[in-house]
């Protein structure tokens, strides 16, 4: 997927956790709800790490040089890492704390129809947010569940946005139903445990999504489907097989293929250097991503007639 191929998704993400994250702290300030406050840190944090997503993306864009001769693809990896860390930190760890400290120190709910209308309202727009990064991850997900999805996906954005979002929208119900039942029994711990239940699925959400960016970052290869694709197209013409290939992701749309291919004996080296040109195109044909290919021919010796 191309750079800007999340960037509709990540703006109406950031729009939406923009406005929710103000009506969220305006109803805390009028209810005093714990869920509600958990909330507000959450959708700020969510906001946040929308802007370090797009900041990703535009200096990932920034050409190669002397000392990144790769350039600065893995930058998109680096900013999704941070976005994962503050999901842990500003989301996670403070809806724990707030809840917590809510159940030492009970306070009784004022206004929760305040916050239930806020919290309705937010589920609506969240809702958009979510639809609209489903949408756009279906255009490259194909066939794969979306755990596959996000397990296996190269580029860094859309995992995260749908993560982040389902993670708001379930945060949201937890809100509403605590809210809810504090109103009704007319005891604030249901609220505290809303928010200790925020806590919890923000902290399950960042832990995936640290473990997937940390991967990323230090560098995956092509997926198997990529891998075999790959050593088929070289696999032809005046190549006789692939000896060994290594691959690895220099950025979510840079693909770095190294391989050692046994060619055709007694080929003058002109056709030699026409057969690895050859291959070179049929790889990036069927996989747009393989931008730099490194061909070393050699001579096929399992085969050779030993004496």
């Amino acid at each position: 997927m191309s750079a800007g191929g999340g960037t509709k998704a990540i703006i109406a993400a950031l729009l939406a956790n923009a406005g929710i994250a103000v009506a969220k702290f305006v109803g805390y300030l009028i209810t005093g709800s714990s869920s509600m406050l958990a909330e507000s840190v959450h959708s700020l944090a969510d906001t946040s790490n929308q802007g370090l997503l797009l900041l990703g993306q535009k200096t990932a864009k920034r050409k190669a040089n002397v000392e990144h001769p790769f350039g600065y693809g893995r930058d998109r990896y680096f900013y999704s890492f941070i976005v994962a860390l503050m999901l842990f930190t500003l989301g996670s760890a403070f809806a724990l704390y707030e809840g917590i400290h809510k159940l030492q120190h009970p306070e009784p709910l004022s206004s929760p129809l305040v916050a239930v209308i806020i919290l309705v309202v937010a589920i609506g727009l969240e809702t958009y947010s979510f639809r609209t990064a489903i949408v756009e991850s279906r255009l490259i997900k194909g066939d794969a569940t979306w755990w596959q999805f996000i397990r296996q996906s190269r580029t860094p954005e859309l995992p995260v946005v749908l993560l982040e979002d389902a993670g708001a929208l379930f945060g949201l119900v937890f809100a509403l139903i605590g809210v809810g039942l504090a109103t009704i029994t007319g005891d604030p711990v249901w609220d505290s445990i809303g928010t200790l239940t925020i806590g919890v699925l923000l902290g399950v959400i960042a832990i995936i999504l640290i473990i997937e960016m940390k991967s990323l970052l230090i560098g995956e290869g092509a997926t198997p489907t990529e891998l075999d694709t790959i050593v088929d197209e070289l696999a032809a013409g005046r190549i006789e097989r692939v000896i060994h290939i290594k691959t690895q992701y220099i950025g979510p749309d840079e693909l770095l293929v190294a391989a050692k291919v046994a060619m055709t004996s007694g080929l003058p080296v002109e056709d030699v250097a026409q057969a690895i040109d050859d291959a070179e195109q049929r790889v990036r044909a069927k996989v747009p991503a393989a931008r730099l290919i490194y061909i070393e021919p050699d001579l096929d010796r399992s085969t050779a007639p030993t004496s």
